[in-house]
């Protein structure tokens, strides 16, 4: 009953909502619907924020929640930058180097909780600095396509350069800090008296 109650939590059902508007958004942008797909990514980061507000304006954080809203978020990143490459709004070598970086975190977070070696895997500063530009950079050359003459070329190109250049260097990071973590010594608690 507790994961009924868990799937009907606000929160919840904003991340489904969510899951559910990605096959939609990928529809319009590779048929060319530009305001359509562009009003589906706004609806989806609207969800996205209220989701982690009304978590905890209700107190309904659950650990569905924990687990479904950042694979719901990397999910709409991850695809939006598969898409956007596919129609040629985002070069190739840009996508390679978010989902090498994707797929190497994930690969190490998956080995180290397996091997019970680091449970605690958290962002780091620079993995969100990395987040955010990425958001950015998509909600940029969406707005190109549905604003030509927005002025926001130059700013699209520099955000692409950005990412290029925080994915590797953001899981270069994520891997001296993994290294540092499982290297430091275990702390015993002492014997009870």
């Amino acid at each position: 009953m507790n994961a009924f109650r868990q799937f009907r939590a606000t929160p919840n059902l904003l991340t489904m909502l969510r899951l559910f508007v990605l096959p939609f958004l990928v529809i319009t942008i590779l048929d060319g619907h530009w305001r359509a797909a562009f009003a589906l990514l706004w609806l989806a980061g609207v969800s996205d924020g209220l989701d982690g507000l009304l978590a905890r304006w209700l107190q309904q954080r659950t650990t569905l929640g924990q687990y479904l809203d950042p694979i719901a978020d990397k999910l709409l990143l991850s695809t939006l930058f598969v898409v956007l490459t596919h129609v040629g709004l985002i070069p190739r070598y840009v996508t390679v180097l978010v989902f090498s970086r994707d797929l190497g975190i994930l690969l190490i977070a998956t080995l180290l909780f397996a091997t019970n070696t680091l449970r605690d895997f958290r962002p780091s500063l620079l993995g969100k600095i990395n987040t955010v530009v990425q958001i950015l950079g998509v909600l940029t050359v969406m707005t190109c396509q549905v604003i030509p003459q927005s002025g926001l070329h130059d700013l699209k190109r520099l955000l692409l350069w950005a990412i290029a250049v925080l994915a590797p260097v953001s899981a270069a990071e994520y891997a001296w800090i993994v290294i540092r973590r499982v290297q430091e010594p275990v702390a015993v608690a002492p014997p009870k008296a």
